[in-house]
């Protein structure tokens, strides 16, 4: 296994299902927002490349004075944030105030990239001076750092 990670590993706690969490070293609650998430980090460490030592899970970032958590951010070697991503459960649909929010995220921490998914759906989007576009793939680590 690459990186040496476990993934998808679960267990009973106090009488709710528990997803180990191998970014952050620790069980946490496995919520269906929770196992797209942990998916999603698989896909990115994995699949595309992304040092597991790059990646915050979690991450806080202070919009408009509110403390929030961006679900994921992946940085350079330097700690320039690359690509925000914004997982929600199976059951929410991507609408416009999910980019919404993923936007406030990324006026703070301007990085090329947002990803959005919610298991069933991804998409990706590239910014450039205040642009998004759609893209029609997954950037990896080498493209994300490009």
């Amino acid at each position: 296994m690459e990186n040496g990670l476990q993934w998808f590993k679960t267990e009973e706690r106090e009488g709710k299902m528990c997803v180990f969490d191998p970014l952050r070293r620790r069980y946490v609650a496995l919520t269906p927002e929770e196992e797209v998430r942990q998916k999603t980090l698989y896909l990115l460490v994995e699949h595309l490349g992304v040092p597991s030592g790059r990646l915050a899970v979690e991450y806080s970032v202070k919009v408009n004075g509110l403390d929030k958590r961006a679900d994921a951010v992946v940085f350079d070697a330097v700690g320039k944030p690359l690509i925000i991503v914004e997982c929600k459960a199976p059951s929410v649909t991507l609408s416009q105030s999910v980019l919404e929010q993923a936007l406030r995220y990324h006026s703070v921490l301007q990085p090329r990239f947002l990803l959005l998914t919610n298991g069933a759906s991804i998409y990706c989007f590239k910014a450039e001076n205040s642009i998004l576009t759609a893209m029609d793939h997954l950037p990896d680590y080498n493209e994300m750092t490009a």
